[in-house]
């Protein structure tokens, strides 16, 4: 599996080495071992699976602790391109967000340690996006950033995404009071 560190410390994106023939495909989707070398060590405790439309942007959300989450992100179909925001108050790249496409060809996955925002917008119809999460989801501890937000300045690469009403409200980062 190839491992590639990203410039927001503690971010890792895992592009597994994949068999293949007429049959299909086969690839390690998690490796515990893989994943430690990396310095990802997490008992994951929750799954989650979502389905979206082209055009679909789900976040930027997260977790407020003691429920934080970390999160390991793939999608199995279609493409979305993953964007993660730093909202560790003590970072260097606080404020900064990085974009990943994700691709059910490639069959990479993203890393998002606890303290970052995260959303997603469906490159394709069918999208099925998966989460490993490091902690259970709690309603009382969510929280979120504003898409587009001008502060951010995030390129989702469509002009008029489908935002749910929810999504819409979230506070933006300037005057933002970061739990992490």
């Amino acid at each position: 599996m190839e491992i590639k560190q990203h410039a927001l410390a503690g971010v890792v994106e895992f592009i597994p080495r994949v068999f293949g023939d007429a049959r299909g495909a086969f690839f390690e989707s998690f490796s515990a071992r893989v994943f430690e070398q990396a310095g990802v060590s997490h008992e994951w405790v929750q799954d989650n699976q979502s389905s979206s439309t082209r055009g679909v942007l789900r976040g930027l959300h997260f977790q407020r602790p003691p429920h934080a989450q970390a999160k390991l992100v793939r999608v199995a179909q279609g493409r979305a391109l993953d964007v993660i925001v730093d909202l560790r108050r003590d970072s260097a790249t606080y404020g900064q967000h990085l974009a990943v496409e994700l691709d059910a060809q490639r069959y990479n996955m993203l890393y998002v340690p606890v303290g970052f925002a995260h959303g997603f917008i469906a490159l394709e119809d069918h999208t099925l996006f998966l989460y490993k999460c490091s902690d259970y989801y709690q309603p009382s501890a969510e929280g979120g950033l504003l898409w587009n937000d001008p502060t951010l300045n995030i390129n989702w690469g469509i002009d008029s995404p489908n935002v749910s009403d929810k999504d819409q409200v979230l506070p933006v980062l300037q005057g933002f009071d970061s739990p992490f």
